[in-house]
């Protein structure tokens, strides 16, 4: 199955990225959210990204208004219909997920493949509230999407062979690197490796080891990281970074997932990295 058009329903930081992704590798995207001012917002965030690369020079000016005019905002899903793949870029939690699926269910033709973006949540419960399991998948792309070319594809129990390789396709069309995940396991791959060092970072400057900037330092020259684990943490937002962490201490048990007091004190206090203008640093 080829997949020519795409509808992205979720219009934050990682839908727009999505649908500007798929919109730059010359598909058909749809754009959705339930409220109309965060859809349109999103859609001007990738105007403005657009832009941008037409005064460097990356794109000229034609390529630019051909992108943007891929992109086609939608107040429904029956606008919709008739698309090959929905990518759900809600916020992480799997009621939402859920909720956002059964209404898809209603309206999509069977052939639709239904992807969730979720970096931790669960992909089968997903699946099961729907008519197509065997056409439902997860899919976890990295911030900033446009950029970080990682996506994890998720099995579910019942996903078929056939939706793996179509979605597969998709992302390679689209200039991603896809890795499988072969088990519907909590974490997938690089939140089960990333978020005990995150934490552990945490718990180092809570414990006044060192300061969160030699922390940085250490993990970048030391290992050559391009980001260290808490700046990495502030560009995705503490809250989520903690919305993580408790749902994989939840699910896998032991200590390592156990949130820092620390952690949770600036979340509680509104600094949730740089979306905020405060996390770990303090951003303009």
């Amino acid at each position: 199955m080829s997949i020519e058009k795409v509808l992205v329903v979720g219009m934050g930081m990682m839908g727009h990225g999505i649908a500007q992704t798929a919109a730059q590798a010359g598909l058909k995207t749809y754009v959705y959210d339930s409220e109309e001012i965060a859809r349109d917002r999103g859609v001007e965030r990738i105007s403005e990204q657009i832009l941008g690369r037409v005064k460097k020079g990356k794109l000229t000016e034609e390529e630019g208004q051909a992108i943007m005019a891929r992109i086609i905002p939608v107040s429904s899903f029956q606008e919709a219909k008739e698309v090959d793949l929905v990518i759900e870029a809600v916020f992480e939690n799997l009621d939402l997920k859920c909720e956002v699926f059964r209404a898809l269910d209603q309206v999509m033709p069977a052939e639709t493949i239904f992807a969730s973006n979720t970096s931790a949540l669960p992909i089968s419960p997903m699946a099961a509230v729907t008519q197509r399991p065997d056409r439902f998948i997860g899919v976890h792309f990295h911030s900033p999407v446009v950029i970080m070319r990682l996506v994890e594809v998720i099995r579910g129990l019942r996903t078929s062979d056939e939706t793996l390789a179509a979605v597969q396709e998709f992302l390679k069309k689209v200039e991603k690197s896809p890795v499988e995940v072969k088990k519907d396991s909590p974490g997938f791959i690089t939140n089960r490796v990333y978020m005990p060092m995150f934490n552990e970072a945490v718990w180092t400057v809570y414990e006044g080891v060192a300061t969160a900037e030699d922390v940085d330092k250490a993990m970048r020259d030391g290992f050559n990281f391009p980001m260290g684990p808490l700046q990495l943490g502030d560009f995705v937002g503490l809250d989520t970074m903690l919305h993580i962490l408790e749902d994989l201490n939840e699910k896998c048990g032991g200590n390592k997932f156990i949130p820092c007091p620390l952690h949770r004190s600036l979340v509680a206090s509104g600094y949730l990295g740089r979306k905020s203008g405060r996390g770990f640093y303090v951003y303009e």
